[in-house]
Protein backbone atom coordinates (compact mmCIF):
# COMPACT_ATOMS: atom_id res chain seq x y z
CA UNK A 1 0.00 0.00 0.00
CA UNK A 2 1.21 3.50 -0.88
CA UNK A 3 0.69 4.84 2.66
CA UNK A 4 2.50 2.03 4.51
CA UNK A 5 6.14 2.34 5.55
CA UNK A 6 7.97 -0.78 6.72
CA UNK A 7 10.58 -0.07 9.39
CA UNK A 8 13.12 -2.56 10.75
CA UNK A 9 15.84 -2.46 13.39
CA UNK A 10 18.73 -4.91 13.59
CA UNK A 11 21.89 -5.26 15.68
CA UNK A 12 24.40 -6.85 13.29
CA UNK A 13 27.30 -7.36 15.78
CA UNK A 14 29.96 -5.67 13.64
CA UNK A 15 29.35 -8.22 10.84
CA UNK A 16 31.34 -10.76 12.85
CA UNK A 17 28.95 -13.56 11.99
CA UNK A 18 27.39 -14.78 8.72
CA UNK A 19 26.89 -11.64 6.63
CA UNK A 20 25.25 -13.63 3.83
CA UNK A 21 22.61 -14.81 6.32
CA UNK A 22 22.07 -11.23 7.56
CA UNK A 23 21.54 -10.06 3.98
CA UNK A 24 18.94 -12.79 3.42
CA UNK A 25 17.14 -11.78 6.61
CA UNK A 26 16.98 -8.12 5.61
CA UNK A 27 15.90 -8.90 2.06
CA UNK A 28 13.12 -11.14 3.38
CA UNK A 29 11.83 -8.35 5.64
CA UNK A 30 12.19 -5.88 2.75
CA UNK A 31 12.15 -2.68 4.84
CA UNK A 32 11.70 0.85 3.55
CA UNK A 33 13.87 2.03 6.45
CA UNK A 34 16.49 -0.05 8.26
CA UNK A 35 17.99 1.17 11.53
CA UNK A 36 21.22 -0.68 12.32
CA UNK A 37 23.31 -1.05 15.45
CA UNK A 38 26.86 -2.38 15.84
CA UNK A 39 27.89 -1.51 12.31
CA UNK A 40 31.72 -1.73 12.02
CA UNK A 41 33.36 1.57 12.98
CA UNK A 42 37.07 0.97 12.49
CA UNK A 43 39.07 2.79 9.83
CA UNK A 44 38.32 1.62 6.27
CA UNK A 45 35.26 -0.38 7.39
CA UNK A 46 32.81 1.77 5.43
CA UNK A 47 33.15 -0.37 2.33
CA UNK A 48 31.74 -3.35 4.26
CA UNK A 49 28.70 -1.35 5.31
CA UNK A 50 28.24 0.04 1.79
CA UNK A 51 28.48 -3.49 0.39
CA UNK A 52 25.90 -4.73 2.92
CA UNK A 53 23.49 -1.95 1.92
CA UNK A 54 23.91 -2.68 -1.78
CA UNK A 55 23.36 -6.40 -1.28
CA UNK A 56 20.19 -5.63 0.70
CA UNK A 57 18.96 -3.35 -2.09
CA UNK A 58 19.16 -0.28 0.17
CA UNK A 59 20.67 3.21 0.00
CA UNK A 60 23.30 4.23 2.56
CA UNK A 61 24.71 7.74 2.86
CA UNK A 62 28.00 6.74 4.53
CA UNK A 63 29.92 8.80 7.04
CA UNK A 64 28.83 6.91 10.14
CA UNK A 65 32.00 7.22 12.23
CA UNK A 66 31.35 8.74 15.65
CA UNK A 67 27.83 7.33 15.87
CA UNK A 68 28.69 4.42 18.15
CA UNK A 69 28.06 1.97 15.30
CA UNK A 70 24.54 3.17 14.47
CA UNK A 71 23.26 4.15 11.05
CA UNK A 72 20.13 4.32 8.90
CA UNK A 73 19.58 2.78 5.46
CA UNK A 74 16.57 3.25 3.20
CA UNK A 75 14.96 1.83 0.09
CA UNK A 76 14.71 3.70 -3.20
CA UNK A 77 10.96 3.96 -2.56
CA UNK A 78 11.60 6.82 -0.11
CA UNK A 79 13.66 10.00 -0.04
CA UNK A 80 16.36 10.31 2.65
CA UNK A 81 17.77 13.69 3.68
CA UNK A 82 19.62 15.47 6.51
CA UNK A 83 21.45 12.30 7.54
CA UNK A 84 23.57 12.84 10.66
CA UNK A 85 25.69 10.62 12.88
CA UNK A 86 25.98 12.13 16.34
CA UNK A 87 28.37 11.04 19.13
CA UNK A 88 27.39 10.84 22.79
CA UNK A 89 29.92 11.54 25.52
CA UNK A 90 31.03 8.51 27.52
CA UNK A 91 32.73 8.52 30.89
CA UNK A 92 35.90 6.51 31.31
CA UNK A 93 38.43 5.36 28.76
CA UNK A 94 37.19 1.77 28.80
CA UNK A 95 33.65 2.66 27.82
CA UNK A 96 32.46 1.73 24.34
CA UNK A 97 31.88 4.60 21.92
CA UNK A 98 28.21 5.60 21.85
CA UNK A 99 26.09 7.72 19.55
CA UNK A 100 23.02 7.79 17.36
CA UNK A 101 22.08 8.26 13.73
CA UNK A 102 19.34 10.56 12.44
CA UNK A 103 17.68 10.74 9.04
CA UNK A 104 14.64 12.51 7.62
CA UNK A 105 12.68 10.04 5.49
CA UNK A 106 9.85 11.06 3.20
CA UNK A 107 7.44 8.81 1.37
CA UNK A 108 6.28 10.75 -1.70
CA UNK A 109 3.00 12.50 -0.96
CA UNK A 110 3.55 12.57 2.81
CA UNK A 111 5.33 14.74 5.35
CA UNK A 112 8.84 13.64 6.27
CA UNK A 113 9.37 11.43 9.33
CA UNK A 114 12.41 11.69 11.57
CA UNK A 115 14.24 8.40 12.17
CA UNK A 116 16.72 7.72 14.95
CA UNK A 117 18.86 4.60 15.29
CA UNK A 118 20.30 4.16 18.78
CA UNK A 119 22.37 1.68 20.77
CA UNK A 120 22.55 2.42 24.48
CA UNK A 121 25.19 1.50 27.04
CA UNK A 122 25.43 -1.57 29.24
CA UNK A 123 25.62 0.84 32.20
CA UNK A 124 22.15 1.82 33.54
CA UNK A 125 23.20 5.34 34.56
CA UNK A 126 24.74 6.06 31.18
CA UNK A 127 21.66 4.67 29.42
CA UNK A 128 19.46 7.09 31.35
CA UNK A 129 21.79 10.03 30.68
CA UNK A 130 22.12 9.31 26.96
CA UNK A 131 18.41 8.73 26.46
CA UNK A 132 17.72 12.11 28.07
CA UNK A 133 20.21 13.77 25.70
CA UNK A 134 18.64 12.15 22.66
CA UNK A 135 15.10 13.00 23.72
CA UNK A 136 16.10 16.62 24.33
CA UNK A 137 17.51 16.80 20.80
CA UNK A 138 14.42 15.33 19.12
CA UNK A 139 12.34 17.89 17.21
CA UNK A 140 8.89 18.66 18.58
CA UNK A 141 7.24 19.45 15.24
CA UNK A 142 7.76 16.30 13.19
CA UNK A 143 6.59 12.67 13.41
CA UNK A 144 9.32 10.47 14.85
CA UNK A 145 10.54 6.89 14.93
CA UNK A 146 13.24 5.80 17.38
CA UNK A 147 14.59 2.29 16.91
CA UNK A 148 17.43 0.29 18.31
CA UNK A 149 19.02 -1.80 21.03
CA UNK A 150 18.39 -0.19 24.42
CA UNK A 151 20.26 -2.88 26.38
CA UNK A 152 17.30 -2.98 28.78
CA UNK A 153 13.67 -4.07 28.87
CA UNK A 154 10.40 -2.18 29.09
CA UNK A 155 10.86 -1.44 32.80
CA UNK A 156 14.19 0.35 32.27
CA UNK A 157 14.64 4.09 32.78
CA UNK A 158 15.64 4.80 29.17
CA UNK A 159 12.74 2.75 27.76
CA UNK A 160 10.28 4.58 30.03
CA UNK A 161 11.77 7.95 29.09
CA UNK A 162 11.24 7.34 25.38
CA UNK A 163 7.74 6.14 26.22
CA UNK A 164 6.75 9.58 27.52
CA UNK A 165 6.81 11.02 23.99
CA UNK A 166 6.52 7.88 21.88
CA UNK A 167 4.96 4.44 22.12
CA UNK A 168 6.49 1.04 21.46
CA UNK A 169 5.07 -0.36 18.23
CA UNK A 170 6.87 -3.71 18.13
CA UNK A 171 5.66 -6.77 20.00
CA UNK A 172 6.78 -8.17 23.34
CA UNK A 173 8.64 -11.21 21.98
CA UNK A 174 12.25 -11.53 23.25
CA UNK A 175 15.02 -10.77 20.75
CA UNK A 176 18.28 -11.70 22.54
CA UNK A 177 20.20 -13.96 22.32
CA UNK A 178 19.11 -15.08 18.88
CA UNK A 179 19.64 -18.79 19.54
CA UNK A 180 17.46 -18.81 22.66
CA UNK A 181 15.81 -15.41 23.13
CA UNK A 182 15.24 -14.44 26.76
CA UNK A 183 15.40 -10.63 26.73
CA UNK A 184 13.81 -7.79 24.79
CA UNK A 185 16.36 -4.99 24.31
CA UNK A 186 15.37 -4.32 20.69
CA UNK A 187 12.40 -2.04 20.07
CA UNK A 188 10.84 0.48 17.70
CA UNK A 189 9.05 3.53 19.11
CA UNK A 190 6.83 5.84 17.03
CA UNK A 191 4.82 9.04 17.39
CA UNK A 192 1.10 8.76 18.05
CA UNK A 193 0.15 9.81 14.51
CA UNK A 194 2.06 6.85 13.06
CA UNK A 195 -0.21 3.85 13.50
CA UNK A 196 1.12 0.30 13.50
CA UNK A 197 -0.93 -1.92 11.21
CA UNK A 198 -1.11 -5.71 10.87
CA UNK A 199 1.89 -6.70 8.83
CA UNK A 200 2.11 -9.23 6.06
CA UNK A 201 3.63 -12.54 7.06
CA UNK A 202 7.39 -12.66 6.58
CA UNK A 203 9.02 -16.07 6.35
CA UNK A 204 12.46 -15.92 7.95
CA UNK A 205 14.78 -18.90 7.91
CA UNK A 206 15.56 -19.94 11.54
CA UNK A 207 19.03 -20.99 10.43
CA UNK A 208 19.71 -17.56 8.95
CA UNK A 209 18.43 -15.83 12.09
CA UNK A 210 20.75 -17.90 14.27
CA UNK A 211 23.76 -17.46 11.98
CA UNK A 212 23.42 -13.77 11.09
CA UNK A 213 24.04 -12.15 14.50
CA UNK A 214 23.22 -12.56 18.20
CA UNK A 215 20.06 -10.42 18.00
CA UNK A 216 16.77 -11.01 16.23
CA UNK A 217 15.44 -8.18 14.06
CA UNK A 218 12.28 -6.27 14.88
CA UNK A 219 10.06 -4.62 12.30
CA UNK A 220 6.71 -2.91 11.92
CA UNK A 221 4.43 -1.53 9.21
CA UNK A 222 3.48 2.08 9.94
CA UNK A 223 0.44 3.80 8.41
CA UNK A 224 1.25 7.36 7.35
CA UNK A 225 -2.40 8.34 6.86
CA UNK A 226 -2.24 10.35 10.10
CA UNK A 227 0.66 12.42 8.77
CA UNK A 228 -0.39 15.51 6.79
CA UNK A 229 0.15 15.03 3.08
CA UNK A 230 2.38 17.42 1.16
Amino acid sequence: MDNILRVASYNVRDFKDDVDAAVRVVRAINPDVLCLQEVPRHLLSSYRTASFAARCGLFWSGGHRGSGGTTVMSSLRVDAANVMHIPLKVRGRCQRERGYAVSQIRLPGYHSVGFVSIHLSLDPGERARHSAEVIKALPEDTPLVVAGDLNEGCDGRAWLAFGVRLRAVTGDAPTFPALNPQHRPDVIFASQQLSAVPRDAVKLDPGDLAAATDHLPVWVDLDLSGVPAR
